[in-house]
């Protein structure tokens, strides 16, 4: 099989969370128990950082690699879910994995895949496991999935754990209350390794600290630090708290000698964090005159911050493509959308987004109100020939809608 011919194979033969949704989503990691074995346990010999959390993961992730290239680390990258490119999943200085690397590990282990009947996710994990090791990085970033407890990437022994924020999203997996989602993302803390909370609510720090005594891991509330706030290429105001988060992570590993960052470093990581490892669809802008911002966010928590940054914005008319996936909880999303707003509705082009009709009916019910298209792109173009040059579009909801007009 050539490229194409594998992620074929790997996003239709074999269960994937991103097109899927429940189906996909395994309740245990044994299967990745299995594939490490099966492997050679390529885990053990990196280096590694984990980062889980509600939101913020793919930016602190991103940041970390960025300041630790900036300090001269070979430094791998492992985050999910893709934009444009499968390959933006696995990357070395931000640089993604190459094709041949996928064509040829897929074909190594095709057969035990197809046995033990290994998800999507089981196999990217092992994949960027094994090609951090064979590619001799200093240190990894792995970007938890989904929860932690649980999740694929939590065969690792890493350097720091680091939980951004908790927040009610995946409530279907990892349970309806903010207290029961804290227990599943305090998974990956393990034991003597410290770790790093970046915003903690009433209801989750007793999680949080119960769980460190248990293991016996030093625990560090990022968001107690004073700490001067950095510039940043990510412009998102939800970025403050990453960006501490990030911090206190870095501050923790010099103390314990684990890492060498200085304040060079830090501050140029944050400024080329794009230029680094070419992270998209974090507030980004993608036009003047009108303003077009685009962002992956995509459940309340994420949105709730999101929208106080809207009203900030100064513009004659506000312009929003909305669509999102068929799991999450419309009521809590859509109450938090301005009603003075012109919606574009439509469909994320997966098997689990939810259908532009359904959306635009069920949005009427807040106030929310707009026609619906055939498709993202097309409601994006439609909201740009709407626009004035002082109007404001804003594109997002959903992961899925943001990567199909980057």
């Amino acid at each position: 099989m050539n490229y194409q011919e594998t992620l074929e194979w790997m996003f239709n033969k074999l269960p994937m969370y991103q097109t899927q949704g429940a189906t996909a989503y395994r309740k245990d990691i044994t299967n990745t128990v299995l594939l490490a074995e099966h492997l050679g346990q390529p885990e053990k010999q990196l280096k590694c950082i984990h980062v889980a959390g509600t939101n913020g993961k793919g930016s602190t992730s991103h940041l970390l690699a960025s300041v630790l290239m900036e300090a001269g680390y070979n430094v791998g990258l492992y985050t999910s879910p893709h934009l444009k490119d499968y390959r933006e999943r696995i990357t070395i200085n931000g640089e993604p994995i190459s094709e041949a690397y996928v064509v040829e590990f897929m074909a190594k282990n095709k057969g035990f895949f197809e046995t033990h009947q290994l998800s999507f996710f089981e196999m990217s994990v092992g994949l960027a496991f094994e090609y951090f090791v064979h590619e001799k990085i200093d240190i990894a970033i792995i970007e938890v999935g989904m929860g932690g407890r649980l999740d694929s990437t939590n065969i690792i022994t890493p350097l720091i754990s680091v939980i951004t924020n908790i927040g009610l999203d995946h409530t279907q997996f990892l349970g309806d209350t903010l207290e029961a989602i804290a227990f599943e993302k305090a998974g990956i803390i393990k034991n003597n390794i410290p770790v790093v909370i970046g915003e903690y609510l009433a209801e989750t720090k007793p999680v949080f600290t119960t769980k460190a005594k248990e293991t016996h891991s030093e625990l560090y509330f990022a968001s107690d630090l004073v700490q001067e706030d950095y510039p940043c290429g990510l412009l998102g105001d939800y970025q403050f708290y990453n960006k501490k988060t990030v911090i206190q992570t870095l501050r923790v590993l010099q103390e314990k000698q684990l890492l060498q960052v200085s304040e060079d470093a830090i501050k140029n990581g944050f400024l080329k964090v794009i230029d680094n490892t070419h992270l998209q669809g974090r507030w980004q802008q993608l036009g003047t005159n009108p303003k077009i911002i685009c962002d992956t966010a995509h459940n309340a928590h994420g949105l709730t911050v999101v929208i106080e940054q809207l009203k900030k914005e100064k513009y004659n008319q506000l312009h929003l493509v909305l669509g999102v996936v068929n799991d999450k909880k419309l009521d809590d999303i859509l109450i938090l959308l301005p009603k003075n707003a012109q919606y574009y509705f439509c469909k994320p082009n997966i098997s689990r987004g939810l259908e532009a009709t359904v959306l635009q009916e069920k949005a009427a019910t807040f106030g929310l109100n707009g026609p619906i298209y055939n498709s993202v792109s097309e409601a994006y173009e439609h909201s740009r020939k709407m626009a004035a040059a002082e109007d404001f579009i804003y594109v997002g909801g959903s992961t899925f809608v943001v990567a199909e007009i980057l």
